[in-house]
């Protein structure tokens, strides 16, 4: 027996064709039906077949996998919400719904765990588990607006993952969204945050057109801090990173975020900050400062405020656009770094479960260096 086809893996041009395909007719009634799905989640009442054409519909309807994915959890802190969704496996997605001044952004995840190994990354403590497929990754914005019934404008692939590390399923999941017939977010409402894979790069470069947003994980000012801190650096160090970088801004409307984990005792003092702007010239970019959020197991020490306050004057001085990105979601572990279930990892490993390991934010400790 044929499996069914994915609504949430394809174009309404893709899905049509895989219809007649399948059928050997139907491509019209297919893509009045996509475009009616996704305008309201659901296929509504027909009303608009033909009655000669009700049975072919309906057969088309029969082939179509559209249910909305099994919801495992929401998580609610202040206006900041986590939703965990079931995948195969026995895996789960994470996603977090961040309300912003007049609109809501949807930090998705590229896979379960991440295989980048960044120290200062809950999912990075996972290591790669699953790909997502394209599906998976647009099953959480349709759960989003259909099922939290959650207005989206812009979506950040922030979330678990490394989005280039899983480049194909992310790339089709960005056709989907961008359909015209389908979602409807425009490129310039998608943004792709990578450690720094620079092959990726220089692959979506060529490839996505209009280009998309992207924002660079940098968190260090010279290679040896940032080697320490992202296992990346050792493939592709600070100078090929710039280079691509160079390459990305090379056209005039593209600028790049530049996000930055502020650790104290690690990458905070103004000398870094010194070190940063040096390292960021020539290039078009904003910088998003964000403070360490804690981990289940900590090695690590958030900055104060003052800390935060003078880096960010001296990145200012330095003449950059510098924003903060201020925590929110942490007592759900829905900030910056804090996505990845350990005791789900361990459980579904048949590994024993740590009592350290949970759900819940752990106590801060003062660790400045890097073993």
């Amino acid at each position: 027996m044929l499996s069914k086809i994915s609504i949430f893996r394809h174009t309404k041009h893709s899905f049509s064709n895989e219809i007649k395909h399948r059928l050997g007719r139907g491509y019209l009634h297919a893509a009045r039906l996509y475009t009616e799905w996704f305008k309201q989640g659901d296929f509504g009442s027909l009303t608009w077949v033909e009655p000669q054409a009700l049975s072919l519909v309906q057969e088309i309807i029969e082939n179509v996998e559209c249910a909305f994915p099994q919801e495992a959890i929401v998580k609610q802190a202040g206006s900041t919400s986590k939703f965990l969704l079931a995948v195969e496996g026995g895996w789960q997605t994470e996603s977090v719904l961040i309300p912003m001044e007049s609109s809501t952004t949807i930090c998705i995840s590229s896979q379960v765990g991440c295989r980048m190994g960044c120290a200062f990354c809950e999912t990075g403590r996972m290591g790669l588990l699953r790909h997502l497929k394209a599906e998976e990754i647009i099953a959480q914005v349709v759960h989003a607006r259909y099922v939290l019934k959650t207005e989206i404008r812009n979506i950040v692939f922030m979330g678990m993952g490394e989005p280039l590390d899983n480049y194909d399923e992310v790339m089709l999941a960005v056709k989907v969204l961008t359909d015209p017939s389908g979602l409807q977010f425009g490129t310039s409402r998608i943004t792709i945050s990578t450690s720094g894979k620079v092959d990726a790069i220089y692959r979506m470069m060529e490839e996505m057109s209009p280009a998309l947003n992207l924002a660079v994980s940098v968190n260090a000012p010279n290679d040896a801090i940032r080697q320490k801190l992202m296992p990346v650096n050792r493939k592709w160090n600070m100078t090929a990173l710039k280079e691509a970088m160079i390459a990305y801004c090379a056209h005039p409307r593209r600028e790049i975020l530049i996000e930055y984990v502020l650790i104290s005792g690690v990458n905070a003092e103004l000398q870094h900050a010194d070190v940063l702007a040096e390292y960021l010239k020539g290039l078009r970019v904003r910088v998003n400062l964000i403070p360490y959020n804690p981990q289940s197991l900590d090695r690590f020490s958030p900055p104060k405020s003052e800390e935060i306050e003078a880096f960010m004057c001296r990145m200012k001085g330095h003449g950059y656009q510098t924003l903060l990105r201020h925590t929110k979601g942490q007592g759900i572990m829905a900030a910056c770094g804090q996505l990845g279930n350990m005791s789900l990892r361990a459980k579904l490993r048949g590994l024993p479960i740590s009592t350290k390991e949970s759900m819940n934010p752990p106590e801060k400790k003062s660790l400045s260096v890097i073993e």
